[in-house]
């Protein structure tokens, strides 16, 4: 009994921080390597505490964008367009990719969880 009243006290708390997430992540910014996406190097967007870091990533059009779910949650990158970007669902502990459009700024969300924004530069 005393085993099994322990599990639920950390599962509890265990949810209690997802339960006030906030979104966007920490204000910080990413950017491509200056080849963009014809160096096939990715820029990333990772997924933590129900938050996109960095919550703005700059990139080339054409870049791959890797995304990274390191949650207990599966999540999406979806662009608030509907149409311009989405990775679809990423499990827990998997990554995905999504391709960054023509040049301008757009505003991503986790569709999901609704709450959890970002926004991706691309140049």
């Amino acid at each position: 009994m005393r085993r099994r009243m322990l599990l639920v006290l950390v599962s509890v708390a265990a949810a209690i921080p997802a339960a006030g997430c906030g979104g966007g992540g920490d204000g910080a910014t990413a950017s491509a390597p200056s080849g963009g996406g014809s160096s096939g190097t990715p820029s990333s967007i990772s997924i933590r505490d129900f938050k996109f870091s960095p919550a703005t990533v700059s990139v080339r059009s054409g870049a791959r964008v890797r995304v990274t779910n390191r949650d207990s949650a599966p999540h999406t990158v979806t662009a608030d367009d509907g149409h311009s970007f989405d990775s679809g669902t990423v499990q827990p502990g998997a990554s995905g990719s999504i391709k960054a459009p023509g040049a301008g700024t757009y505003a991503y969300h986790c569709t999901i969880h609704p709450f959890m924004t970002g926004t991706l530069v691309v140049k």
